[in-house]
């Protein structure tokens, strides 16, 4: 009985992962810049690979190799955060902006006073 309630929960946390990590991919082709795309691979990508491990964790029971596959659980927690933020902030050193900034930047300053002006509005009549 216990040995079908472990395996249900393994096979689950797999397919939460692996769903998480296809969320991820589709972020990663339908977001607008370079710093949208890496927060979709970084937090998804993570999410979904703890997930698989742990799941694999589970249905491996207590071996050696569920202490191997927790060394990299606590690797990939500690690693792709890291990197993706290394990546981010060397791309806004070298000069890339974000796409919003770049929008904020081409907007002349009656067409910045205008939006402003609109969206001073929109937050008025929501209240």
């Amino acid at each position: 009985m216990t040995v079908d309630v472990i395996s249900f929960l393994s096979i689950l946390f797999i397919l939460i992962g692996i769903f998480f990590m296809f969320v991820g991919s589709l972020g990663v082709i339908r977001l607008p810049d370079f710093y949208s795309r890496t927060h979709a691979a970084s937090k998804t990508d993570t999410l979904g690979i703890l997930l698989v491990v742990f799941g694999l964790i589970l249905f491996e029971g207590a071996t050696i190799n569920s202490i191997k596959l927790a060394f990299i659980l606590v690797f990939i927690a500690l690693a792709n955060p890291i990197g993706s933020h290394a990546l981010a902030r060397a791309a806004l050193k070298s000069g890339l902006q974000p796409v919003l900034f770049r929008r904020e930047q081409s907007l002349s300053k009656d067409d910045q006073s205008d939006a402003a002006e609109r969206s001073a509005n929109d937050l008025i009549r929501e209240k």
